[in-house]
């Protein structure tokens, strides 16, 4: 899911690639606006919301999302630049982003009863949530070849609409291919909304100890990609052990 990389990776890789981190960036975005009224995964709006700010003079605002709108970028940036020094298509290539994310997580889950509305804590809790979530979309974006984005809708809805036209024009030998690209339109869709449901009434619950879950998912994620991995070298080594014996007999 995490680790297969260019022609190792398949369409169920993707699908569960999505379902995972999908949900993960909808409970974030949903808690993160609960908390402290700032949609951590949206640029586009955060884009025209600094054009508002500069159009009437508000500067002191503008600059803070100015600020968002750079840590998303430089988000993004450090996921890819360590995706990049470690290697692509290394085992654990992801791991300093994902593990990054999580730091992030718990630290507002733990500091986030502080915030007291005021635009310094704002631009701290905001940012490092716009920083994390900069990092996901990039790994997710750069693991699955730049099909499966988890942090925003926009260019998934585009992309549905787009593929519904193909489906009921398509050859029949493209069917196929066109309903997987819908299925998986459809689960990242359908996640992270679900993720924005989640996170929306975990925190009305628990409040700012909702940003634990989605860190303790991405710690499951990591920890299942590296046990599937010992395993399958483990199946690999039985396997090669009994052709040897068998050869020997």
């Amino acid at each position: 899911m995490l680790r297969h990389i260019g022609r190792k990776r398949n369409y169920k890789h993707n699908l569960r690639l999505a379902v995972l981190l999908c949900f993960t960036a909808g409970m974030v975005n949903a808690a993160g606006f609960f908390a402290f009224a700032v949609l951590t995964t949206n640029v586009t709006g955060h884009a025209a919301l600094l054009a508002q700010k500069l159009a009437t003079g508000d500067l002191r605002s503008a600059r803070m999302v100015g600020l968002w709108l750079l840590l998303f970028l430089a988000g993004a940036f450090f996921s890819s630049f360590c995706t990049g020094k470690i290697g692509q298509h290394k085992r654990f290539g992801y791991v300093v982003p994902i593990v990054s994310e999580i730091v992030i997580l718990i630290l507002v889950g733990s500091f986030g009863y502080t915030f007291d509305q005021s635009i310094i804590k704002t631009e701290y809790f905001a940012g490092s949530l716009l920083f994390a979530m900069g990092m996901q979309n990039a790994l997710v974006s750069t693991i699955s070849g730049y099909v499966v984005r988890t942090t925003h809708l926009t260019g998934m809805f585009t992309d549905l609409g787009i593929d519904l036209y193909t489906l009921i024009s398509a050859s029949p030998k493209n069917v196929l291919h066109v309903k997987k690209k819908i299925i998986l339109r459809l689960v990242i869709i359908f996640f992270f909304l679900g993720g924005g449901i989640v996170g929306g009434y975990a925190f009305l619950q628990y409040k700012y100890f909702t940003f634990y879950f989605p860190a303790v998912i991405l710690v499951i994620a990591m920890f299942y990609e590296a046990f599937r991995i010992r395993v399958s070298k483990m199946v690999r080594h039985i396997r090669i052990q009994d052709r040897k014996t068998i050869a020997g007999t």
